[in-house]
């Protein structure tokens, strides 16, 4: 017989064991947030107006995805704090939603070298080619040149289905997407020219495809597409406006893989 007895002995072992199983519970959760984040995104997109539960919607996706996919990502509301020190942090510039007018002047001048320098990467949905003078701002030339030299014209408030055309299937963008696909209740904006001539148009619309049919049209209508003759990756998705776009594969599938090109990941 020892110097305990046996019933001590399994109270003090017990005891132990819960102790040791409690400290490696405790640390798991402080080993796996000094992981470090294979990149870190910015997502800028307005506190209001009538496409917010758009955003609201991307932002329960992105925070799924980055959680999945080991990256970082931050939101702001507006421009205020934008700067270059600001942007050091960000490999990716999601303008999520938020046109390309308002912004302060410190920050125009930090996305401007962001996008010349190749310092991150960007992705624009719909708002961003709301290219012209609104609400008493003049148009910021800079981006006019980014998207391809358009000016919006038009869009269809009453929403129409419509048939969007992949041009580019190479495109890491377009990859797992079949030839064509439909996207649902879209605004469709039209400009005074298509961007084609000064971009590489990924995908395109079929206006012939609206239901319900629409006179607002522009003959040749592309929708995805990526300027060439800047440093940064860069891509822009017009469709962006309905928080229904989250439940479908192709768009979701097109979000995704945008992602990780424009960050460098593929």
């Amino acid at each position: 017989m020892g110097l305990y007895p046996a019933k001590w002995k399994m109270t003090h072992l017990y005891k132990q064991s819960l102790l040791i199983i409690c400290a490696a519970l405790w640390l798991l959760p402080a080993q796996a947030q000094s992981k470090a984040p294979r990149f870190c995104v910015l997502a800028l997109a307005e506190n209001g107006g009538h496409h917010i539960a758009y955003s609201k919607a991307a932002r329960i996706w992105l925070n799924q995805l980055a959680a999945d996919s080991s990256f970082a990502i931050d939101y702001i509301q507006n421009t205020d704090s934008l700067d270059a020190h600001y942007l050091e942090k960000y490999q990716l510039f999601i303008q999520l939603d938020y046109p390309p007018y308002a912004w302060k002047p410190r920050a125009v001048q930090a996305f401007e070298k962001y996008i010349n320098t190749g310092q991150g990467g960007w992705i624009g949905f719909h708002h961003a080619t709301l290219l012209g003078e609104f609400d008493g701002y003049p148009m910021w030339q800079w981006f006019h040149g980014f998207m391809g030299g358009i000016r919006f014209v038009n869009y269809i408030p009453g929403f129409a289905d419509g048939t969007v055309k992949v041009e580019d299937a190479q495109h890491p963008v377009m990859k797992g997407l079949p030839a064509n696909f439909t996207i649902e209740k879209e605004e469709w904006y039209t400009y005074d020219k298509s961007p084609r001539p000064n971009v590489h148009v990924i995908a395109s619309v079929d206006e012939s495809s609206y239901v319900p049919a629409s006179d607002k049209k522009m003959g040749d209508h592309p929708v995805i597409w990526t300027n060439p003759h800047y440093k940064a990756r860069n891509i822009y998705i017009f469709m962006g406006h309905s928080p229904a776009l989250f439940n479908n594969t192709a768009y979701t599938t097109i979000f995704r893989n945008a992602i990780f090109w424009a960050a460098g990941r593929m």
